[in-house]
Order: C-alpha cells, then structure tokens, then sequence
C-alpha cells in the first residue's frame, strides 16, 4: 500500500510538473509588436510569447481554449486595450489586474493618443454596408505600438511591472530597459536620416493605422482607404481616391500583408502610382532584444521602396 502510495504521489508529481511546463511562467503579448518590447524587457528573465498567430488581424480574433489557458497562466499579459482587441475583455477579467497592462490606459500614454479618424464624411452608406464601429474607432487611434514614444513609456511599464512581480531580477530588469531606451534613440536618428529625403511624397494607405509613425517621422499621407479593414471601401470613396491620385500626384498606394485587397489595384490602374507594401504587425520578425527596432527599421523601408 506504502508503495502504491509513493507511485500515486509521484505520478501527481510528474503530471503537475507537465503541467506547469506547458503553461510556464511568460509575459504573453496580444499583437507581436507588444512582443518586440516585452521580448527586450523581459530578456533573460522570463519567455515573452505571442497570442495572435501571424496573418491574424487584431480586429476580428477569436479566442480558442488553449489561448484562454495561455492567458491565465501568464506572469503578465500586455494589449493595448478593449477598443483594439475587444476578443480579449472578457477573458481578461479572470486574469488578476497586477497580472495584466493595457497599454492605452496607462496615465503615461494618455496624454499620447491620437484622434482616430471615425471616417464620418468618407461618403459610405453606413446603414447599408452594416457599418459597425465596434472595433477600435471609439475616441482614439489604437495602433499604439507604431509610437517610438508610446514604445518607450510602454518598456517602463513592463519594466516596472515585471519588478514588482520579481524583484529579485532587479538588476537584469533595469539593465535591459536601459538598452531598449538607448536602441530606440539610435535607432530613431537613423530613421530621421533614412525617411526625411520622402518626406513630402503623397501616398494612400491600405487603413487607418500610421498616424503615430507618420506624425513622428514627418510623413505626408494624403489619406487612407479604410478605418476598419473588415469594410471595403464605398464606391464614392473610391472615386474621390482615385480624382486625388490623378490630380494630386500621389507617389504610391500601400497595401498589408494581412488585406491585399483588389479594391487599391483597380484604383490605381491607368496611373503612374506605385504600390507597396506596409505591415504593421512585424510578421517574420523574432522575437529578441533588437526586435522593435528591426520593425521600426523594415517599416520604415518598405515606405522608401515606394516612395523614393
């Protein structure tokens, strides 16, 4: 009986062990842009992984079981709030408040948001494309993580949430937020050098969601030709972008990874625009100290391709 005893203990031993190796101890990022600060903050310290697979778009993710499971066994789970990934408010009212940042209601970022574009005057027929504004067109622009500021402010919030949690990893903590801070001021000269010889090219983006980059870097976008992805474009907005590409001169059109949609193809048929591409979401990007620099850096050039 000892024995059968021993063998149960540690049969429950091992299984809890498993169990604990699956869901180990990580920050878990809701966008991989999140997952470039965290991964640099949390380096050395603790795994920082990804919820939204690449090719996914924050707007309209649905959560599966092992995510919901992900999430609740995280150290700490960082978004940027319930305007941009509405999939993830309900589950994260499980999750205690010391264990999660949303990013856009940070006392630190507030002051940084920018207006989104409600697209109020685009010509739509809201009613009849069943416009719904549920997804993250409340007051502000939620494409927060395309800030070099809010980028900054954000590594501080983790750094300082990550010591609260494990102050005995002070040190590593306090020397990784230095090197993210010192990365993103060299890497911030060398992207002034590197975009202000374009930046008076007019271009269109796919949709709304460079404000924070353009306004940093001095870009000059002539509009974009959606707020939310999910919606074509009307046909009146369509006709008015493609009047502004013939008359005002626009260098390029951008489309995403995520959307290719035909829509910016037939627009700009018949003119001389270029089309490039802009991903917002770092796909391919690893995870690691240098990852939101190398975004910053590769987004940056797929805006010079085009518009050079």
């Amino acid at each position: 009986m000892v024995q059968k005893n021993k063998w149960l203990q540690r049969a429950l031993f091992v299984s809890a062990l498993m169990i604990a190796g699956h869901a180990s101890a990580a920050v878990v990022t809701s966008v991989r842009p999140l997952g470039f600060i965290a991964s640099a903050i949390a380096d050395g310290v603790m795994p920082t992984e990804v919820l939204l697979p690449d090719g996914s778009s924050p707007h309209d993710f649905a959560l599966r079981p092992s995510d919901i499971q992900r999430l609740q066994a995280a150290e700490l789970v960082l978004w940027v709030g319930p305007d941009m990934e509405a999939f993830l408010a309900k589950p994260l009212k499980q999750v205690a408040a010391n264990k999660q940042l949303a990013i856009s209601e940070l006392a630190s970022v507030q002051p940084l948001l920018m207006k989104g574009d409600d697209d109020h005057d685009d010509g739509h027929d809201h009613a009849a494309e069943g416009h719904d504004h549920e997804h993250h067109h409340g007051e502000y622009n939620m494409h927060v993580w395309l800030s070099p500021e809010v980028a900054k402010v954000t590594a501080v919030a983790i750094h300082d949430r990550l010591l609260e949690l494990m102050p005995q990893k002070k040190d590593k903590l306090d020397a990784n937020l230095r090197q993210f801070e010192d990365q993103l001021a060299q890497t911030d000269k060398n992207l002034v050098k590197m975009l202000t010889p374009v930046r008076s090219k007019g271009y269109f983006v796919f949709h709304d969601a460079y404000g924070y980059f353009e306004k940093h870097f001095g870009l000059s976008p002539l509009g974009h030709f959606t707020v939310n992805p999910e919606i074509q474009p009307g046909a009146q907005r369509l006709h008015q972008i493609r009047t502004q590409l013939v008359e005002q001169k626009a260098v390029c059109v951008f489309a995403e990874p995520q959307f290719r949609p035909a829509v910016i193809n037939a627009v700009a048929k018949g003119t001389t625009v270029r089309s490039g591409t802009l991903d917002p979401l770092g796909i391919g990007i690893a995870l690691g100290k240098d990852s939101y620099g190398n975004f910053l850096t590769a987004l940056s050039n797929q805006y010079v391709s085009c518009l050079k």
